[in-house]
């Protein structure tokens, strides 16, 4: 009898150490997500914000843009995957944005989106919609703060590399 466990694949062994990680990595956006949303402090600077966007990005298997809204102390008003693709690129609409960001009478967004090939750096279309939503949005006097490209490895940030 022993010798059928010894041959037993070792498969579902490996599936359940990824649901417990999944689980664990689930527990970790909730505990985050209690900070940034249930007692309406302010973020204390781009790290939460980014940290939080990876974890709830990283693992998608296609292209998310996604949305923290913020109040004009920097409270976390909402967060919304906004627009999803395919493995290699999403379609963003700053209508829609805009739109998004009049529903929750944000004064400033953070903007996010995952590059399923892992790889971080901005292609042009990243660099072309981060400018044409900063321009639509400061039309309705919203502000980007920031926005992350969630890959492998430390995240990209706009802000920090002076492109905002």
């Amino acid at each position: 009898m022993s010798c059928l466990v010894a041959d037993a694949p070792r498969a579902p062994l490996d599936l359940l150490a990824a649901q417990h990680e999944d689980w664990i990595v689930q527990q970790a956006i909730t505990l985050l997500e209690q900070r940034l949303f249930k007692d309406r402090s302010p973020l204390d600077g781009p790290a939460a914000a980014c940290e939080y966007l990876r974890l709830k990005l990283v693992s998608a298997p296609n292209e998310i843009f996604a949305a923290v809204f913020l109040d004009s102390r920097h409270q976390v008003l909402a967060f919304e995957q906004l627009f999803s693709g395919t493995v290699d690129g999403a379609d963003v609409y700053p209508r829609v944005v805009l739109q998004r960001a009049l529903v929750h009478n944000a004064t400033s967004l953070i903007l996010a989106h995952q590059h399923p090939s892992g790889c971080t750096t901005p292609s042009d279309a990243d660099r072309r919609i981060t400018l044409r939503l900063r321009d639509a949005l400061a039309m309705i006097d919203v502000r980007i703060l920031d926005h992350f490209i969630i890959g492998k490895g430390k995240p990209y940030s706009f802000a920090e590399s002076g492109l905002l």
